[in-house]
Protein backbone atom coordinates (compact mmCIF):
# COMPACT_ATOMS: atom_id res chain seq x y z
CA UNK A 1 0.00 0.00 0.00
CA UNK A 2 3.15 2.34 0.99
CA UNK A 3 4.60 1.53 -2.21
CA UNK A 4 1.55 1.94 -4.34
CA UNK A 5 0.88 5.77 -3.34
CA UNK A 6 3.73 7.36 -3.74
CA UNK A 7 2.07 11.05 -3.87
CA UNK A 8 -0.50 9.97 -1.10
CA UNK A 9 2.80 9.61 1.00
CA UNK A 10 3.82 12.94 0.11
CA UNK A 11 0.56 14.71 0.70
CA UNK A 12 0.47 13.24 4.12
CA UNK A 13 4.51 13.40 5.13
CA UNK A 14 5.02 17.17 4.57
CA UNK A 15 1.99 18.65 6.41
CA UNK A 16 3.35 16.47 9.34
CA UNK A 17 6.56 17.25 9.50
CA UNK A 18 5.81 21.07 8.86
CA UNK A 19 3.45 20.06 12.25
CA UNK A 20 5.67 18.42 14.38
CA UNK A 21 8.75 21.31 13.60
CA UNK A 22 6.05 24.26 14.09
CA UNK A 23 4.79 22.80 17.08
CA UNK A 24 8.43 21.73 18.82
CA UNK A 25 9.95 25.26 17.83
CA UNK A 26 6.42 26.96 19.30
CA UNK A 27 6.75 24.84 22.90
CA UNK A 28 10.95 24.98 22.60
CA UNK A 29 10.93 28.60 22.11
CA UNK A 30 8.29 29.60 24.94
CA UNK A 31 10.07 27.52 27.78
CA UNK A 32 13.30 29.56 26.75
CA UNK A 33 11.26 33.13 26.50
CA UNK A 34 9.78 32.38 30.29
CA UNK A 35 13.10 31.28 31.13
CA UNK A 36 12.49 27.25 31.89
CA UNK A 37 15.69 25.43 32.01
CA UNK A 38 16.81 23.15 29.71
CA UNK A 39 15.77 20.02 31.16
CA UNK A 40 12.13 21.10 31.13
CA UNK A 41 12.47 22.84 27.90
CA UNK A 42 13.54 19.64 25.40
CA UNK A 43 11.06 17.31 27.12
CA UNK A 44 8.42 19.94 26.69
CA UNK A 45 8.90 20.69 23.23
CA UNK A 46 9.12 16.51 22.12
CA UNK A 47 6.25 16.06 23.97
CA UNK A 48 4.07 18.69 22.37
CA UNK A 49 5.30 17.52 19.01
CA UNK A 50 4.75 14.05 19.20
CA UNK A 51 1.48 12.40 17.28
CA UNK A 52 1.19 9.07 19.23
CA UNK A 53 0.79 7.31 15.67
CA UNK A 54 1.09 3.87 17.39
CA UNK A 55 -1.97 3.90 19.15
CA UNK A 56 -3.30 5.50 15.72
CA UNK A 57 -2.19 2.43 13.79
CA UNK A 58 -3.53 0.18 16.75
CA UNK A 59 -6.89 1.73 16.23
CA UNK A 60 -6.52 2.10 12.50
CA UNK A 61 -6.18 -1.18 11.65
CA UNK A 62 -8.35 -2.89 14.76
CA UNK A 63 -11.33 -0.48 12.94
CA UNK A 64 -10.50 -0.54 8.80
CA UNK A 65 -8.32 -3.00 7.88
CA UNK A 66 -4.70 -3.26 6.84
CA UNK A 67 -5.52 -2.15 3.46
CA UNK A 68 -6.98 0.97 4.21
CA UNK A 69 -6.39 4.49 3.68
CA UNK A 70 -6.63 5.39 7.70
CA UNK A 71 -3.91 2.71 8.06
CA UNK A 72 -2.13 4.01 5.50
CA UNK A 73 -2.14 7.78 6.48
CA UNK A 74 -1.51 6.52 10.31
CA UNK A 75 1.94 4.12 8.91
CA UNK A 76 3.23 7.28 7.04
CA UNK A 77 2.76 9.16 10.38
CA UNK A 78 4.72 6.25 12.46
CA UNK A 79 7.44 6.48 9.27
CA UNK A 80 7.78 10.24 8.99
CA UNK A 81 7.31 10.65 13.07
CA UNK A 82 10.36 8.88 13.84
CA UNK A 83 13.08 10.93 11.65
CA UNK A 84 11.78 14.37 12.63
CA UNK A 85 11.75 13.51 16.50
CA UNK A 86 15.39 11.94 16.42
CA UNK A 87 15.93 15.56 14.20
CA UNK A 88 14.38 17.21 16.77
CA UNK A 89 16.48 15.71 19.53
CA UNK A 90 19.76 16.84 17.61
CA UNK A 91 18.57 20.47 17.37
CA UNK A 92 17.74 20.63 20.83
CA UNK A 93 20.50 19.39 22.13
CA UNK A 94 22.96 21.92 19.92
CA UNK A 95 20.63 24.53 21.30
CA UNK A 96 21.51 23.56 24.58
CA UNK A 97 23.34 26.52 25.56
CA UNK A 98 20.91 29.16 24.64
CA UNK A 99 19.00 27.60 28.26
CA UNK A 100 21.94 29.25 30.52
CA UNK A 101 20.38 32.14 32.00
CA UNK A 102 22.85 34.76 33.92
Amino acid sequence: MVLDNPLHIILIAVPLIIQTFFIFFLAFGVCRIIRLPYDIAAPAGMIGASNFFELAVAVAVALFGTSSPAALATTVGVLTEVPVMLTLVKIANKLKEKFKYE
